[in-house]
C-alpha cells in the first residue's frame, strides 16, 4: 500500500536563513552541509564535492578562460624580434583567439551549470528546512534514489540527454554566434578581435549585399514552391492511387517508395549527370536530330533553367514523402460525411475540395511547416545537384562565390569551406538564417487551425 505524502509548505529563502540552523546558514556559501547534517549523504557529497571542484577550476582555469574574452588575445599578428641576451631573431607566433573564444565560452557555459547546481542545492536546503520545521519525514538515501526510478523517473531519464543537448547543441550555438561579432575572416585566420555588428552590417548594406538579398528571396521563393509543389502533388498521387477503379495499389505504393528508400545522394548525383550538357538526356536529343551538338539544353548551366531543374528534381524526391503521408490520412477519413455529400449529389470534385483536402491540409500543417523549414535549409539537393551553380555576373565580386540556385544554407558552407573562409560572415549569415526560420514557424503555426484548436 503506497503511503500518502504529507505536502509540506514551503518556505521562503529569506526565512530559511534567517531562521535555519548554524548548517542550514552556512549551506547557502558551502554547498551540500544542510544534507549531510540531516542524513542525506549521497546528495551531500555530491553538492559539496561539486562545489569544490568547480572552485578549483575556477580559480585556476575558468578565470583566466573568461578575462581572456575580452581582448581575445594580445598579440594578433606574427612579429620577429631581436632578442639581445640570445643576440637571435625570435619570432612570436599570434594568440589563437579561436580556442580563447572557445574556452571562454566553455567556461561561461561551466559557469552557468554550476548556479543552476547551486540553485537546486539552495531548494533542496529550504525544503529540508521546512521539513525540520513542520517536524515532516525526511527522505534517507535509499528513498531518494528510489524516486529517481518513480515520482522523479523524469529526472533520470531527462538528465543525459539535456548534458548531450547542452554539450553539442547549445555550446556550439553560443560559439557560432560569437564569432559573429569577431573579424575572423581569411584576413584574420588565428589572431581576431571583437567588433561588434560589423559582419551584419556587411551583410545588409555593405559589398555582400548585393548577393545576399537576391539569395534570400530565391531561397524564400525556393521553400515555398518546393514545399508547395510536393505536397500537393503528393496528395494527387495518393488519392489517385486509393481510387476504387485503381488496381494493384500495393505495386504502384511500392514503386514510388522506392524512389524514397534510393539514398538522396545516389538519385542527386545521378540526376546531375543525366542532366549535364552532355549527359543522356542531352545526348538522346542530338541523336535524335532535335538538337545541334554544339547547342545542348544548358539544364545546369543556365541560372534560370537550373533553378527549374532543381525545382523538378525535388519533387522527383519529395512526392513520394508527401505520397506516403496522405494516403495513410486518406484511409483514415470518417467515410460517413463522404458517403453523405455523394447522396446529396455532390461530385467527386467537390467532395475532394470540401471534406477530403481540408482535412489533409488540417492534420498536415505542422508538418508542412516543417518541410518549409527544411527547404529554406535544403542542402543536399542544391548542393549535389548542382554546386550552387552556375557562377553569375551579378555574384561575381560577392564574397565566397555564390551561384544561380545556391541558398543561403549552401552560400554558409562555401563561406567556411572555400578557399578565403569567413566565418563570421558565415556565422553572422547562420543567425539571420535562424531568425527567419524561427518567425516564419513562429507566425505560421499559429495562425494554424492546428494550434488555435489543440
Amino acid at each position: 500500500m503506497l503511503k500518502r505524502v504529507k505536502h509540506v509548505p514551503e518556505a521562503t529563502f529569506r526565512e530559511t536563513f534567517s531562521k535555519g540552523d548554524l548548517f542550514t546558514k552556512l549551506s547557502f556559501v558551502i554547498m551540500g552541509l544542510s544534507q549531510l547534517k540531516n542524513k542525506q549523504w549521497l546528495k551531500g557529497i555530491v553538492f559539496l564535492l561539486s562545489e569544490i571542484a568547480f572552485l578549483s577550476w575556477l580559480v585556476f582555469n575558468g578565470l583566466s578562460a573568461i578575462s581572456l574574452l575580452g581582448n581575445l588575445g594580445a598579440v594578433k599578428t606574427k612579429k620577429v624580434v631581436f632578442d639581445e641576451a640570445q643576440g637571435v631573431y625570435v619570432t612570436h607566433q599570434p594568440d589563437n583567439s579561436m580556442l580563447i573564444l572557445l574556452f571562454g565560452v566553455m567556461s561561461i557555459v561551466v559557469v552557468l551549470c554550476w548556479l543552476v547546481l547551486y540553485v537546486v542545492s539552495l531548494r533542496s536546503t529550504r525544503h529540508l528546512y521546512a521539513l525540520n520545521r513542520d517536524a515532516g519525514h525526511i527522505p534517507t538515501t535509499k528513498e531518494d534514489l528510489a524516486s529517481l526510478l518513480d515520482s522523479r523517473l523524469h529526472v533520470t531519464l531527462m538528465t543525459i540527454p539535456l548534458l548531450g543537448i547542452l554539450a553539442f547543441t547549445v555550446t556550439p550555438i553560443l560559439y557560432m554566434i560569437t564569432i559573429a561579432f569577431t573579424n575572423f575572416d581569411h584576413n584574420h585566420p588565428v589572431g581576431f578581435s571583437w567588433t561588434g555588428v560589423r559582419a551584419f552590417g556587411n551583410i545588409i548594406t555593405g559589398n555582400v549585399a548585393q548577393a545576399f538579398f537576391p539569395i534570400l528571396l530565391w531561397t524564400l521563393v525556393w521553400a515555398v514552391i518546393a514545399t508547395a509543389s510536393t505536397f500537393i502533388f503528393g496528395v494527387l498521387l495518393a488519392m489517385l492511387i486509393e481510387s476504387k477503379g485503381i488496381k494493384y495499389k500495393g505495386f504502384w505504393r511500392t514503386i514510388f517508395v522506392i524512389v524514397f528508400a534510393v539514398p538522396q545522394f545516389v538519385s542527386l548525383l545521378m540526376m546531375s549527370q543525366m542532366l549535364d550538357n552532355s549527359g543522356p538526356i542531352n545526348s538522346l536529343f542530338m541523336s535524335l536530330g532535335w538538337l545541334s551538338p554544339n547547342s545542348p539544353i544548358q539544364f545546369l548551366s543556365d541560372p534560370n533553367l537550373a533553378r527549374v531543374s532543381v525545382i523538378f528534381v525535388n519533387m522527383w524526391i519529395g512526392i513520394p514523402v508527401s505520397m506516403l503521408t496522405s494516403t495513410a490520412i486518406i484511409q483514415n477519413l470518417s467515410q460517413d460525411q463522404i458517403e453523405a455529400a455523394r447522396i446529396d449529389g455532390a461530385s467527386t470534385f467537390q467532395i475532394f475540395h470540401s471534406i477530403t483536402f481540408p482535412q489533409i491540409v488540417f492534420v498536415m500543417t505542422p508538418a508542412l511547416i516543417q518541410q518549409f523549414i527544411g527547404n529554406i535549409n535544403n542542402f543536399n539537393v542544391i548542393y549535389l545537384l548542382t554546386n550552387g551553380g552556375p557562377l553569375t555576373v551579378s555574384y561575381s565580386n560577392a564574397t565566397g562565390g555564390p551561384g544561380g540556385t545556391d541558398l543561403l544554407v549552401t552560400w554558409l558552407f562555401k563561406l567556411t569551406m572555400g578557399q578565403q573562409a569567413d566565418y563570421n560572415l558565415a556565422a553572422a549569415l547562420g543567425i539571420i538564417i535562424f531568425i527567419i526560420s524561427a518567425t516564419v514557424s513562429i507566425l505560421t503555426y499559429r495562425r494554424t487551425n492546428a494550434f488555435k484548436e489543440g
